[in-house]
């Protein structure tokens, strides 16, 4: 071996330490020794070693407790582990709980060499498969980072701030109008951080019944309810280890805030019907496109969850906000759109780009992205013009603050407008959710029906 090995060696016996020493280090390892459990376990937590080989049965703690133990310290750490009682089993209940190998005494030198060897070429390959997954991630990451299109801006410093937290455990919050992106913004969270490897789980809170959530997120026991004809683990347990992605968090049902909270303190779940909590490792990235400080305010969302959940907050610029980002934008969802349709991609005309630009676009990136969907159906030939978009984008105004004045001054007409153009953005930025749109507009969600129904939205 061109590098020596480090390698620990425990045992309780003086004489075998002894003899393993002088076997080993004649073939290249460099050895040190242990003469127990915990003077073994003083000296990992010192120093790096390659392997250990460590005896099953010692006094004071036994192999199979120093082997959990130091796993539990550093999970990638090599172990083979020997015995002289041991049987079949023994070496399957070592293996199972993370030993490299299991080797029983007495055993030829040769044997125990070309177990020590397949046990370094084993550590060898796993730091290369590490090395090739973290070379992976970083290309995923920069092609999650060239997804969220943007020109410098805004986003430039969203994107900026995410690769800061994205190594941290810290739970996030992110706010922002509808249709700006939030999950994009989580998923990159995830793909940029030590827990890419492990799962992405999203959630929306207001997609799912307020009798079934409890067991959407904690999972439940077989019989727990009627219907419950097997027991299911739940999404954070299927997000262990990785990310958990509560979409629309303002929509979480009051009775089942103070059991997200207390998960978020301990660290551990109860399926329904289970006694027993189960410890979960999950990131919490949470989205919302209200103002929750307002939500607690209103008593619709608790004080103690939202500040658990915004430790660190990520407020995402509105379309109308980023002007410079919807040429790329746009060039960008037309290549998608077109190839999905297996045309070539059609330029915008400067003009058409700049009727784009002056549109407030309520429903932002999502809005654009139907929007220029829709264009590309029925376009032909040549760029897009003025002409090929829709006529409700040529009469809105630079700001966006209501409909363009029509002939006359009628005062109510103009109200009329004013109305129907509130009620469209309200029902836009909440994705279509009428009791969200009713809050927005301060109105009674009786009175958004009959608004709805008079203007024929």
């Amino acid at each position: 071996m061109t590098t020596a090995a480090r390698l620990l060696i425990v045992d309780d016996e003086p004489a075998l330490r002894h003899l393993l020493h002088c076997l080993l280090t004649e073939e290249g390892f460099a050895c040190q020794l242990a003469d127990s459990a915990p003077r073994a376990l003083q000296l990992l937590r010192q120093q790096d070693f390659d392997l250990v080989l460590c005896d099953i049965r010692m006094p004071g703690g036994d192999g199979l407790s120093f082997l959990r133990q130091a796993l539990a310290d550093d999970g990638d750490r090599g172990i083979v582990l020997m015995s002289a009682y041991g049987d079949r089993q023994t070496a399957l209940d070592c293996i199972r709980q993370g030993a490299y190998d299991y080797i029983a005494k007495p055993f030829a030198n040769d044997d125990l060499l070309l177990v020590l060897r397949k046990a370094l070429e084993r550590r060898r390959l796993r730091q290369e498969n590490r090395q090739l997954r973290r070379n992976l991630r970083e290309q995923q990451s920069r092609a999650d980072n060239s997804a969220i299109v943007h020109a410098a801006g805004p986003m430039s410093a969203v994107l900026q701030q995410v690769q800061t937290l994205a190594q941290v455990a810290s739970p996030v919050l992110i706010r922002g109008e509808t249709g700006t992106g939030k999950e994009l913004i989580a998923r990159a969270l995830h793909q940029q951080g030590p827990r890419a490897e492990r799962p992405f789980i999203a959630l929306n809170c207001s997609a799912i019944a307020a009798n079934l959530i409890e067991s959407e997120l904690f999972g439940h026991a077989k019989g727990a309810f009627t219907g419950a004809d097997r027991a299911r683990p739940g999404l954070f347990s299927a997000a262990h280890g990785g990310t958990l992605f509560l979409d629309e968090i303002a929509e979480l049902p009051l009775t089942m805030q103070p059991k997200l909270l207390r998960v978020l303190q301990e660290a551990e779940v109860r399926p329904v019907g289970e006694t027993r909590p189960r410890t979960i490792d999950v990131r919490i990235v949470a989205a919302t496109a209200c103002d929750l400080k307002q939500a607690v305010a209103q008593g619709r969302f608790r004080e103690d969850l939202f500040y658990r959940l915004a430790v660190v907050e990520l407020q995402l610029p509105a379309l109308r906000q980023r002007p410079d980002d919807i040429a790329p934008l746009s060039r960008h969802i037309l290549k998608r759109c077109a190839a999905a349709s297996g045309r070539p991609t059609p330029e915008l005309s400067p003009a058409a780009l700049e009727v784009l630009r002056r549109y407030p676009w309520p429903g932002n990136v999502r809005e654009l992205h139907n929007l220029l969907e829709r264009v590309l159906i029925f376009h032909r030939d040549g760029p897009i013009s003025p002409a090929d978009l829709p006529a409700e984008l040529h009469s809105r105004p630079d700001n966006g603050a209501g409909p363009a004045a029509g002939p006359g001054l009628s005062l109510k007409q103009a109200i009329a407008s004013l109305e129907q153009h509130h009620i469209r953005a309200a029902l836009q930025q909440t994705g279509g959710n009428r009791t969200q749109a009713a809050r927005l507009l301060d109105i009674s969600l009786r009175a958004l029906h009959y608004k709805i129904r008079e203007y024929q939205l």
